[in-house]
């Protein structure tokens, strides 16, 4: 029989032995995914999650949400790669979905979840739709990633565009790169510092990501690395390891700085060492197509979005007959 549970203390979740295992690593292989980035969120963002927990005896299915007024969205925010359902290795996936898609129409009419692969879109879409909800996906962004196949990080580079290859032959010698694989609290005021001077908008929660960088320096899965123009910094960048995967997470450049490229510097000595040094067999380049991936990763995968809905409750009518009209010219 399965239970379906829901926790908005994760104290209450981290007492469940089942539970703190799945949520930490190793069996959590991304940051997304693990209970620390949870706590995260609440402390240094603002919110409230929504855990909810299908058990089935040792079986446990686990998917991180929050509430928005009268709806449900996935639990995160802008540094979030991706959702994804957590599941032990024993569960019985489908059966364990189709209860929590079941019992969440007790929660609220509509439910939003964004930021899903291929796979666990349509694995949501069939156990929502089995039970009586209005499912409507579609691509709400893209994901750039290299699969690294094996290579050397020489190899790798041969296989770049030239322009590339020409920029950092040209310009790679005028650039000072360090390297940190644990939390360096200078290296980090650094990125403050260019982030603050750099194009990028104002940081979403700048301790969120300080606590973030913390708490990977502690345990080794930190990658950061900090280019200087005569002693000054001039570009930043955070990246994290674990389980065969680099995640970039955060990069930026002065803008004074620009003509050098420093950036371009930076990301080769970051790609050389987690291909060379950790063996990683991904790099996830998270969501966004902005121009720039396209040099460094060689692949794309879409991310979607489902908009799922109570048909019978009156205030999503009008959301289901603005779906229909989209699937029916082709624009959802």
């Amino acid at each position: 029989m399965v239970v379906v549970n829901y926790h908005d203390d994760l104290n209450e979740v981290q007492g469940d032995p089942v539970l703190a295992a799945l949520l930490s690593a190793p069996a959590a292989a991304a940051p997304f995914d693990r209970i620390d980035w949870w706590r995260n969120l609440v402390k240094n963002c603002d919110i409230l999650p929504l855990i909810a927990v299908a058990t089935d005896g040792t079986q446990r299915l686990v998917l991180p949400l929050m509430r928005r007024a009268r709806t449900i969205i996935a639990l995160g925010n802008w540094y979030n790669f991706r959702l994804t359902p957590l599941a032990t290795a024993d569960a019985n996936r489908p059966a364990l979905l189709r209860a929590l898609a079941e019992d969440l129409a007790g929660q609220a009419p509509r439910i939003i979840l964004e930021k899903l692969s291929e796979s666990d879109a349509a694995e949501l879409a069939a156990a929502f739709r089995s039970t009586g909800w209005s499912v409507w996906q579609s691509v709400s962004d893209i994901n750039h990633m290299l699969k690294v196949g094996g290579r050397s990080y020489a190899e790798y580079l041969a296989a770049r565009p030239g322009p590339l290859r020409t920029t950092l032959k040209r310009k790679g010698s005028k650039v000072e790169v360090s390297l940190y694989r644990s939390f360096d609290l200078q290296a980090y005021e650094a990125y403050e510092d260019i982030y603050a001077a750099s194009w990028k908008p104002e940081e979403g929660s700048p301790t969120f990501l300080r606590r973030f960088a913390e708490e990977e320096g502690a345990t080794g899965r930190l990658r950061m690395a900090v280019a200087r123009v005569a002693g000054k910094p001039v570009a930043a960048q955070l990246w994290t390891v674990e389980s065969g995967t680099a995640f970039i997470h955060k990069l930026a450049h002065r803008e004074d700085a620009k003509a050098l490229s420093p950036g371009t510097t930076l990301s080769a000595a970051l790609f050389a060492e987690v291909i060379d040094r950790d063996r990683v067999a991904l790099i996830d380049f998270g969501t966004g197509d902005d121009a720039y991936k396209r040099d460094w990763m060689e692949q794309v995968r879409p991310r979607y979005r489902l908009d799922m809905l109570r048909p019978r409750w009156p205030g999503n009518w009008p959301i289901i007959v603005r779906n229909a009209l989209r699937a029916a010219t082709g624009r959802g």
